[in-house]
């Protein structure tokens, strides 16, 4: 392989981003899938994956930039060794550098693991274990949900880039932000396939705001139902209930509904708070003619000091 920097197209003082950025554009364009009637792009994609295998770790990275190791990750041969640059002796003594004796043993044990280049060094090329393959890269997806769909879990289907779908559950807790993790949904590559990385967006609505895990609501009632006191039917992201007004209530008054809010990790739901407004009718006849005989002395604004 040739130099992994040149295979990338990236100067050898890329930054790690850099790095992501070359391998993530170069094999999107070169992918197999994409290139099913040209076999030379599956060669250069196993190249591009193979660069970005070793300067995606540091030390590998740090390795080859010091000479250690080639483009393929194996260790560079010390010397000519094996060539004859040099003449060997049994104690792993050696010549031919100005007639001074080199101890090499201590460069080789670094090197092949103690074992003089056989099996169970530390490099793939002398018996001992290479790198994981790099598995493909992760893909990143975005889905709104509703408020109401957020609130009750309801199920999700999402497409992917592959063309399928999938339905997810949504987690408890779930907010704008909330990620999830489809394993094996991401790109291909040879090590398996990357993840899918879903965030969550949740849609605001018309009249629900959530407050935490409670779920805020203001509904008006009419000057009647506010006196008298009313059964009346209230809208919830479970459904309509009945919810029985007090005779007597005033706007502003706070009433709860128990589970009617957001699922919570601990397994529970929060309340729907709901907030009473009076909705006064606009030139009401009859409305004006019986407070224009009646009088309310009392001092409600005493408590604001006015």
């Amino acid at each position: 392989m040739a130099d992994p920097y040149f295979t990338l197209g990236i100067a050898k003082s890329a930054s790690e981003a850099e790095i992501k950025s070359a391998y993530r554009k170069l094999a999107k364009e070169l992918h197999p899938d994409k290139n099913k009637d040209n076999p030379k792009a599956s060669e250069k994609f196993s190249d591009v994956t193979k660069a970005y295998d070793l300067l995606s770790d540091k030390t590998k990275r740090g390795q080859f930039d010091r000479g250690e190791i080639d483009a393929e990750g194996n260790p560079a041969m010390p010397f000519g060794y094996g060539g004859g640059g040099f003449r060997g002796d049994p104690r792993g003594q050696a010549s031919g550098f100005g007639g001074e004796g080199a101890d090499f043993g201590g460069i080789f044990d670094e090197l092949f693991g103690g074992r003089g280049g056989g099996g169970g060094g530390p490099f793939g090329g002398f018996g001992g274990r290479s790198a994981p393959p790099q598995k493909g890269a992760n893909v990143s997806y975005r889905l709104g949900v509703s408020f109401v769909d957020a609130a009750t879990q309801a199920p999700q289907r999402i497409t992917l880039a592959d063309g399928g779908t999938i339905d997810l559950k949504l987690p408890a807790g779930v907010e704008t932000g909330t990620q999830m993790r489809l394993a094996g949904k991401g790109q291909p590559g040879p090590g398996g396939h990357g993840d899918g990385i879903v965030t969550i967006s949740v849609r605001d609505h018309p009249f629900y705001v959530r407050e935490g895990a409670n779920i805020r609501l203001d509904l008006p009632v009419t000057l009647n139902e506010a006196v008298q006191g009313a059964k009346i039917k209230v809208p919830t992201v479970d459904g309509p209930v009945m919810l029985s007004i007090p005779a007597g209530s005033t706007s502003g008054r706070v009433m709860r509904l128990k589970g009617k809010g957001f699922s919570q990790k601990g397994g529970d739901r929060g309340d729907q708070l709901v907030r009473l407004v009076v909705d006064l009718p606009v030139d009401d006849a009859a409305l004006t003619e019986f407070v224009g005989a009646w009088t309310d002395a009392r001092p409600v604004r005493a408590d604001l000091g006015v």
